[in-house]
């Protein structure tokens, strides 16, 4: 499934990977693109993968980072038109998908009082980026700053997955 907004954007973009997992469909992935004011501009997601009992066993441990990163985080982003200033995602196993792009990557999670080394604060959100993309992170900052002024970081990935949830019933 796939839509886009008529407007173009002006100024910074961001990117917002999820995956949601239905016991009775399987595992989907939802990527939306906003402006700096949270309006959506792209949205694509996935078709369920259900997981094989052959897969579980020939991937092992390693089966979500594959199935997250590459299957469905890359498959994703490599069908956007949109190139966001990051792409945050709200699951640690869909940082897998940075091999897979160019595009700087970063983990969003609620402040709950647990006390995190890498990252930063940003509203009601502590960020993490990728550990390619520390380098990145003043710039990562003060760009999703003007973002949080407007919506609260966590947010956009309910509208992912409350679209998700709309597709499966139709």
């Amino acid at each position: 499934m796939q839509q886009q907004a008529d407007a173009r954007a002006d100024g910074p973009l961001f990117g917002f990977l999820t995956a949601v997992d239905s016991p009775t469909h399987g595992l989907f992935g939802g990527y939306l693109v906003v402006d700096a004011l949270g309006r959506p501009l792209e949205f694509h997601c996935t078709a369920p993968l259900k997981v094989t009992r052959a897969q579980q066993i020939l991937y092992g441990p390693t089966l979500h980072g594959h199935l997250h990163g590459q299957q469905i985080g890359g498959a994703l982003l490599a069908e956007s038109r949109m190139a966001p200033t990051v792409v945050l995602t709200d699951h640690d196993a869909m940082l897998h998908v940075r091999p897979h792009t160019k595009l700087p990557v970063a983990l969003v999670r609620a402040l709950d009082g647990e006390l995190i080394a890498t990252g930063f604060t940003v509203g009601a959100a502590h960020v993490s980026p990728h550990p390619n993309d520390q380098a990145d992170e003043a710039v990562i900052r003060e760009r999703l700053v003007e973002l949080a002024a407007a919506v609260d970081l966590r947010e956009p990935f309910d509208r992912i997955r409350a679209a998700i949830d709309e597709a499966q019933r139709h």
